[in-house]
């Protein structure tokens, strides 16, 4: 089970607190006017619930609201979240207040708020709270790097701001912004259940094979025959006599590998032409400097991955053997651990239950260790995720820096073909060119010599990727994938018939990798953005969304149960509907809040629908919805009419 939002709550800059609560488990409608703050709502939860960006609009909540709160709940637990408006020229808070209350609480006074929690430590605590394992690490199409699911990514389907519940280009929540699609496209299988963690793993060590693989084909290729007779000395040596750097050999003369050497750092060493350019002219001399330099961050990068993997191995013996220790004292449970309300030693005897005369220090000192033992598995089980994702990210760093090295070595050949041909009709130019690519020659010659053979690793990697390939092979997981998939469409299906949609008859789908609901027809495919109609997009919006939460709920997915949608009935549906105006529309509209609280009958309380909206409708189940009405007849609104004013100095 994972949370539901019971209240969201803002202050003021005197700590007046203004709450809206909300019922779990049930449909809540929150109607009124224009410009009263219905649409806040949706802003607060996700900026409460660690948005990277200050999403909160409008000039009122800008300037008169200075803490905005979110208080969450799930079985008996409950958790209450404040975060700051940012101030002076900071673009969003980075920290928040997280505190345990016991359930019902209320907002916390304004003096009793400590915003001590960084956003990355908040979204790891909120993604516990919501139940996401953070250990899963999830391939991303078309990158080396993989990312762990988080509460920010379940919030993808819980979210339907006013631009997005009808939008015909777009299904879900943040589906604009160009980094969040392959994440959505990574999550949705995760969400679905239809993820086998390790399964993710090893496609992502694939990925990482094959990039070695291909790096060590070039690696092999550019240390190839660099012998100090190779063909690339003799080569050197004929352009050195060519650009009258040294003298030729007597003719027949055949000279030995050592002496080939030796006239090459001659060549080195000769005097330069007068007409050559400083050296730092020379971009082949930036090339090796930047080369050096790369393979410094190699070498550094790949002993940072070596201590990391030591400390990991470090950490799972010690967690081993305190889970060992932890074992031995706690057997039987013979130790009773002391409830929070004890404060003497207890007086118990561990194996007979008699009560002694004195305290027992032996069973004090073991329950001690046992709580010790508890903080420390606690700790070291924490940060193993932590160290993981170092890994990852320093293995991603080491391939990037391999493919870098590569394209250096490229610039390099390409650069010294180019110079040579440039130089054919100036001597000079080419006495430079050639007296730079013999240094770049001797230079990695010698760091060639100190440095150890590189191994023909390509036949490990080879079978390494094979061996991978073949754990792969197998489709259990997309067809895992297909299965659930069609599950779901069979909820969309449904539900396109009670909201009466086009295309109703036909299979109805959702497209995980255009990220959009498609009907299959006999004339082809046609998308939700193809279908036409407000009423279409809408339904269909609508329809995923129920149909995906009713799947999250049916699996016990992570997914936070609750879904919010800003004015589903956008400008179309005026207050005017009390009266019953607009025939078809209002008809319609109704039938939409039926088919919501269907799936929240279905559910049986372990769903939550939020709703802000302008129309305001006197049939059932709109009515008893209803929490409250913002309408400016009434004075209703988000933001106490006592708050602002115009003095916003503060």
């Amino acid at each position: 089970m994972t949370f539901q939002i019971s209240a969201i709550s803002i202050y003021n800059k005197d700590g007046e607190i203004r709450t809206v609560p909300f019922q779990t488990g049930k449909l809540n409608i929150i109607t009124g006017d224009y410009r009263r703050g219905k649409s806040a709502i949706l802003d607060i939860v996700d900026y409460c619930l660690a948005s990277d960006d200050y999403v909160i609009r409008g000039a009122a909540l800008r300037n008169f609201v200075h803490v905005f709160a979110l208080t969450v709940e799930k079985d008996d637990q409950q958790l209450f979240i404040a975060r700051p408006a940012p101030t002076g020229k900071a673009a969003t808070a980075t920290t928040l207040c997280i505190m345990s209350q016991a359930h019902g609480a209320p907002p916390p006074a304004r003096t009793e708020l400590s915003f001590s929690t960084p956003l990355d430590v908040a979204k790891r605590v909120l993604s516990r709270f919501a139940g996401i394992d953070q250990t899963v690490q999830l391939p991303v199409a078309r990158s080396a790097r993989q990312i762990a699911p988080s509460v920010r990514h379940a919030l993808f389907f819980c979210l339907q701001e006013q631009n997005e519940v009808a939008n015909p280009d777009l299904l879900f929540h943040g589906q604009t912004e160009e980094y969040h699609r392959p994440a959505l496209r990574a999550m949705l299988p995760y969400f679905l259940g239809a993820v086998d963690p390790e399964r993710a793993q090893r496609e992502h060590q694939l990925k990482l094979l094959k990039r070695q693989l291909t790096e060590a084909q070039t690696t092999l290729v550019t240390t190839r025959d660099f012998r100090p007779a190779s063909g690339t000395a003799a080569a050197l040596h004929s352009e050195a006599v060519e650009a009258s750097l040294i003298n030729p050999v007597t003719a027949g003369g055949l000279l030995a590998e050592g002496e080939i050497i030796d006239r090459l750092r001659q060549a080195v060493a000769a005097a330069e032409p007068e007409a050559r350019g400083p050296s730092s002219d020379d971009p082949l001399s930036g090339l090796a400097d930047d080369r050096r330099g790369l393979r410094q961050a190699y070498a550094n990068t790949r002993m940072r991955i070596s201590n990391l993997k030591n400390i990991a191995r470090e950490k799972d013996d010690f967690l081993g053997q305190v889970r060992e220790q932890h074992a031995r004292l706690a057997t039987l449970g013979l130790l009773p651990r002391p409830s929070a309300e004890e404060q003497e030693p207890a007086r118990q005897c561990p194996v007979c239950g008699a009560v002694a005369p004195e305290p027992d220090q032996t069973a004090r000192i073991i329950r001690q260790d046992l709580v010790r033992l508890d903080a420390e598995m606690a700790t070291i089980g924490d940060a193993t995720p932590d160290i993981n994702a170092l890994i990852s990210e320093e293995e991603n760093a080491l391939a990037d820096l391999r493919g870098a090295l590569a394209r250096n070595q490229e610039q390099i050949d390409v650069l010294s073909a180019g110079q040579r041909v440039a130089s054919q009709d100036d001597p000079r130019h080419r006495a430079a060119v050639v007296q730079g690519r013999i240094s770049l020659f001797l230079e990695t010659m010698a760091r060639q010599a100190e440095a150890p053979p590189v191994d023909d690793r390509r036949e490990d990697l080879a079978a390494q990727i094979a061996e991978f390939e073949e754990l792969l092979g197998s489709t259990v997981q997309d067809d895992r994938l297909s299965s659930f998939l069609s599950l779901v469409n069979l909820k969309i299906q449904a539900k396109a018939v009670a909201l009466d949609l086009e295309h109703k008859e036909d299979p109805i789908r959702l497209d995980p990798r255009a990220l959009t609901v498609v009907a299959d027809t006999r004339r082809g495919p046609v998308r939700m953005s193809q279908m036409g109609s407000g009423q279409n997009y809408l339904g269909y919006h609508v329809a995923t969304m129920l149909s995906l939460h009713e799947w999250f709920t049916e699996q016990d997915s992570p997914v936070p149960r609750f879904l919010i949608l800003d004015q589903p009935s956008q400008a179309g549906f005026p207050d005017e509907t009390r009266d019953g105006g607009f025939g078809s529309a209002r008809a319609t509209l109704l039938n939409l809040y039926r088919t919501i609280q269907q799936s929240l009958n279905t559910l049986q309380g372990s769903f939550q629908v939020i709703v802000m909206e302008h129309a305001d409708l006197d049939e059932e189940p709109f009515r008893s919805a209803v929490q409250d009405r913002w309408r400016r007849s009434n004075g209703g609104a988000l933001i106490p009419q006592h708050w602002i004013t115009d003095d916003n100095t503060d």
